[in-house]
C-alpha cells in the first residue's frame, strides 16, 4: 500500500476537508424495477432514479467545475442498493483501464467511479465503493477518527463497466446486508459520487464540495432520504475451506537432496452472522489464515526497531477502524496460529463496541521492546487472547475505553487497559490521546529471553495530540511518554522507556504552473530516556508538491542527533520522495529514502550511507501487469563498505478476466558485508531468494479456488552461493454460502 498510491488514501488532499455548505437533500427514489448489472443504463429503473449532474473538482481545483461531464444515478429496492454513473471523456482513447485483481488500482494511474457512503449518518465513517472503466472493484473503509481509509476489508458485492465512444458507463448492485446501520428506516444517509480522471494531473471529481480550510472529510457529504423497509439482519454467511499442501526439505541440510513430506490436508469454516443491520457476530474454527501472496521483504539491516507490516486477514477485518487507537496497542498479526475465534462487532445509539476472543496455538515471535531497541522472543507456547473497546461519540467527538489480554501458559499473561478521545472544536482544532496502563508477569522461559524470568512489570503508555489545519497553514504537535515496564504483547508497541515530543508547521500555496500545490514546512523533536538522556534530537524544513505528469516531490533536509547507548552522534542527511507517471505502458515510477550520515548501530560509530526504494508498475497490454520493486541500503565507514544490503522483487500478473488470473513472484533478499570491519564473527553473505507461482479463479472474495508453488533458496557458504531450503505445493478451495 505504501508503493502505490491508494484510491482514496489521495482524498487526504481533504486532510483539511470539513462543513461545506450542503445541498438539499436528494430523496432517492425506491425501485420495483429489475436492474441488470451489465454496464448498460437501458434498464428502465434508471429513467425515475435520482440523478447527479452536479460535479466539483475538488484536485487539483478548489471545488471548480470540472473539464469533463459526469452523471451519477441512485436507486434502491428491498434488498440492494444501485448505482450508475456515465463518465464522458472527449478522447475515450485516453481511458486507462487495464485488468487487475480486486483492490489493485490506483488513483495516479486508473480511470474509475464510484460511490462513499456514510450509512450511519455520524459524519465519520463511510464504506467506499469504486469501478474501474474495466469493471475492477476497490472496496474500503475511511474514518476520520482514525487512520483514514483502509482497503483491508473486503464485501459481497456486484458490478459491470463498459467503455463506449463517449467515454464509460459503470453500474453496482451493493446489498444493505453489507453495510451497517441502526435503522431500517433512516432518517439519512450521508453520500457522495466520486470520479477519478487521471490525464496530465490526477483530477478527482465529487458530488459535494470539499473545502480544505476545516478537519474532516465524511462531514461534507450530502444526505440521502426517502430510504425505507430496509432489512433489519438476519443475513449470515458460511464459508467452510478445504487446503492441501506438500512440503518438501533437504534429508542432511542444505546443499542435500529433497525429501517429500506426506502430502497434508486441513479444513475450517469462517462465519458471518448478522442478526440486526447493525451488529455483526464472527466465528472462526481452525481458520486458514495462510497467506497467498507474501510480504514485501523490507531491509533491516542496521535497524534498531521491529518493522510493521499490515494485516490482511479477514476474520480480523470487520469494524477494523475500532482496532485504531494512537496507541497501537492492537496489532492481530500477532495471533499467529489461532485455532479458534470469535468476535462481535456493532453500535447501538451514540455507542461503538467490538470484542474479540481467540485461542492462539503460538508460533511467531513477541517483541521485547527497549528505549534504543527491540529484541525478539519465539512465541513456543499457546496464549487465550481477548480484546475488546467501546467508543462512545459526541458529534464528530468521541471518547473510549480498550482493554487487551494475553493469558499464556504457566500463569504469564499481559493486560492493557485505558481511555482514549479525539475532539474536534469547530473546524480548524483537533485534539486526541490516549493513555493505557499495563500489567505482565513474563513466562517462566530464560532460554527464549533473558526478561522472561517471570518476573512481573508495571507501566504506562501516554499519547497526547493537537492539530490545527486551515487552507493554508497547518500546524500540530505530539507528546509521547511509555514507561520502561510497559508492553503490549497484542499490540506494536516496539520502543518503551523513553518520552518526546515532536511538531511541525507547513504553509500551503497554490501556484499556476507545472506544481499545483506546494507546501512548505519546518519540524522538530526531542526524545529522551525516562532518565532524562537524549535518545534523538531533530531539526528539519523541506517542501512537498504535486505538480504535473501526476507527480509528488517531498525534500527535507534534516540534522539529527541519535544516542545509541552512551554516545551520541550528530547526523545529517537529505531525505526525498518522488512519484510521477510517464506513459500508458510505464504507468507510475517512485522513488524515496535518504543519504547522509549512517551510525552503526552494532559497532557504535558514526559513518556515511544511504538508502533506496525504487518502484515501478509497467502495464505492457490490459491483461499484463509488472512490478518491480529495488531496495538498497550500504554503509561506508572511514571509506570502507561495512554492509550493501538489497531487496529485489518483480510480481507478474496476468489477469484474464475479472475473475481469474496467473501471478509469479521472484524476490531476492541479500546482505554482503566486510567482515574485517566488525568486531566480532559474523556471516559475510546472507539472504534468500523466493519464488511463487499462483492460479487464482476467484467468484467472490470467500468463493476462491488457489493452486500454486513456490520454493526457498538461502544463501550458504563462504561464496555467497544459494542453495535450496524447501519447496512447497498447495491448493486451495473455499466457498461462501449465504443467506
Amino acid at each position: 500500500m505504501k508503493a502505490l498510491v491508494t484510491p482514496a488514501a489521495v482524498l487526504l488532499l481533504s486532510a483539511a476537508a470539513a462543513f461545506a455548505e450542503l445541498p438539499p437533500p436528494v430523496a432517492v427514489q425506491r425501485t420495483d424495477t429489475p436492474v441488470v448489472v451489465d454496464g448498460d443504463l437501458s434498464d428502465a429503473a434508471w429513467q425515475h432514479a435520482s440523478k447527479y449532474e452536479t460535479w466539483y473538482e475538488t484536485n487539483p481545483g478548489d471545488n471548480v467545475e470540472p473539464k469533463v461531464k459526469t452523471v451519477g444515478w441512485v436507486t434502491y429496492d428491498s434488498k440492494f442498493l444501485y448505482v450508475a454513473i456515465e463518465s464522458y471523456d472527449n478522447k475515450p482513447s485516453d481511458i486507462i483501464a487495464p485488468y487487475a485483481d480486486h483492490d489493485n488500482i490506483s488513483g495516479n494511474t486508473d480511470d474509475y467511479a464510484g460511490i462513499i457512503v456514510d450509512t450511519r449518518n455520524d459524519g465519520k465513517s463511510a464504506y467506499l465503493f469504486l469501478v474501474t472503466a474495466r469493471g475492477v472493484q476497490y472496496d474500503a473503509i475511511t474514518d476520520d477518527a482514525g487512520n483514514g481509509e483502509d482497503n483491508s476489508p473486503d464485501f459481497f458485492w456486484d458490478s459491470a463497466a463498459k467503455v463506449n465512444d463517449h467515454g464509460w458507463t459503470m453500474e453496482m448492485r451493493v446489498p444493505f446486508s453489507a453495510v451497517r446501520y441502526d435503522n431500517p428506516n433512516p432518517e439519512a444517509w450521508g453520500l457522495t459520487l466520486y470520479r477519478n480522471w487521471p490525464r496530465d494531473r490526477r483530477y478527482q471529481m465529487f458530488t459535494s464540495k470539499l473545502p480544505r480550510d476545516v478537519n474532516c472529510f465524511v462531514c461534507n457529504f450530502g444526505k440521502i432520504t426517502n430510504l425505507h423497509g430496509l432489512p433489519s439482519g438476519d443475513h449470515f454467511v458460511a464459508a467452510p475451506y478445504v487446503t492441501t499442501h506438500q512440503f518438501s526439505e533437504p534429508r542432511n541440510g542444505l546443499g542435500s537432496d529433497l525429501v517429500n513430506h506426506q502430502v497434508g490436508t486441513d479444513a475450517g469454516m469462517d462465519f458471518k452472522w448478522n442478526p440486526t443491520a447493525d451488529m455483526a457476530v464472527d466465528a472462526t474454527i481452525n481458520p486458514d489464515f495462510s497467506q497467498i501472496e507474501s510480504d514485501v521483504a523490507v531491509i533491516s539491516t542496521n535497524e534498531r526497531f521491529a518493522i510493521f507490516l499490515p494485516e490482511k486477514r479477514p476474520f480480523f477485518l470487520e469494524g477494523v477502524e475500532l482496532f485504531t487507537t494512537p496507541i497501537q496497542a492492537v496489532y492481530t498479526r500477532t495471533l499467529t496460529a489461532p485455532r479458534w475465534g470469535a468476535r462481535t462487532t456493532g453500535k447501538t445509539g451514540q455507542y461503538a463496541y467490538t470484542a474479540l476472543v481467540a485461542q492462539d496455538r503460538g508460533g511467531g515471535s513477541i517483541i521485547i521492546p527497549s528505549a534504543f531497541g527491540s529484541d525478539f522472543a519465539p512465541q513456543d507456547f499457546s496464549s487465550l487472547v481477548a480484546i475488546g473497546r467501546v467508543r462512545r461519540d459526541f458529534g464528530r467527538s468521541f471518547i473510549s475505553f480498550l482493554g487487551t489480554t494475553r493469558e499464556s501458559e504457566g500463569g504469564a499473561h499481559n493486560r492493557v487497559f485505558g481511555p482514549d478521545f479525539q475532539w474536534r472544536l469547530g473546524e480548524h482544532h483537533t485534539f486526541t490521546g490516549q493513555f493505557l496502563m499495563s500489567n505482565t508477569v513474563t513466562p517462566d522461559r530464560p532460554e527464549l529471553s533473558s526478561e522472561w524470568d517471570g518476573r512481573k512489570l508495571n507501566g504506562h503508555g501516554g499519547y497526547g495530540w493537537y492539530q490545527f489545519s486551515s487552507a493554508k497553514n497547518d500546524f500540530y504537535v505530539n507528546y509521547n511518554d511509555y514507561s520502561n515496564d510497559f508492553r503490549a504483547d497484542n499490540g506494536f508497541v516496539p520502543q518503551v522507556g523513553w518520552r518526546g515530543s515532536y511538531s511541525e508547521y507547513g504553509h500551503t500555496f497554490r501556484p499556476k504552473g507545472f506544481f499545483s500545490r506546494i507546501r512548505t514546512f519546518a519540524m522538530g523533536e526531542y526524545d529522551n530516556t525516562q532518565s532524562g538522556d537524549l535518545l534523538f534530537r531533530l531539526v528539519a524544513a523541506g517542501f512537498g508538491a504535486d505538480g504535473k505528469h501526476r507527480s509528488f516531490t517531498r525534500i527535507r533536509l534534516a540534522h539529527e542527533q541519535v544516542a545509541n547507548g552512551p554516545a551520541v552522534f550528530d547526523r545529517d542527511r537529505v531525505y526525498y520522495n518522488v512519484q510521477f507517471g510517464v506513459s500508458r505502458i510505464i504507468s507510475y515510477i517512485s522513488f524515496d529514502g535518504w543519504v547522509g550520515d549512517e551510525v552503526d548501530f552494532t559497532n557504535n560509530r558514526l559513518g556515511r550511507g544511504a538508502s533506496t526504494n525504487f518502484n515501478a508498475t509497467l502495464r505492457p497490454t490490459n491483461h499484463l501487469q509488472l512490478g518491480l520493486t529495488t531496495s538498497l541500503r550500504w554503509l561506508n565507514i572511514h571509506d570502507d563498505r561495512l554492509f550493501t544490503s538489497q531487496v529485489e522483487r518483480l510480481r507478474a500478473s496476468y489477469t484474464f478476466n475479472a475473475r481469474m488470473f496467473l501471478r509469479a513472484i521472484i524476490q531476492n533478499e541479500r546482505t554482503n558485508r566486510d567482515v574485517n570491519l566488525y568486531g566480532f564473527p559474523t556471516h559475510q553473505h546472507s539472504g534468500d531468494l523466493a519464488t511463487q507461482l499462483l492460479f487464482a479463479y476467484k467468484l467472490n472474495w470467500q468463493t476462491v479456488f488457489y493452486v500454486g508453488v513456490g520454493d526457498l533458496n538461502e544463501v550458504a557458504g563462504p561464496n555467497g552461493d544459494f542453495e535450496q531450503s524447501n519447496r512447497q505445493a498447495f491448493a486451495k478451495v473455499s466457498y461462501a454460502f449465504q443467506r
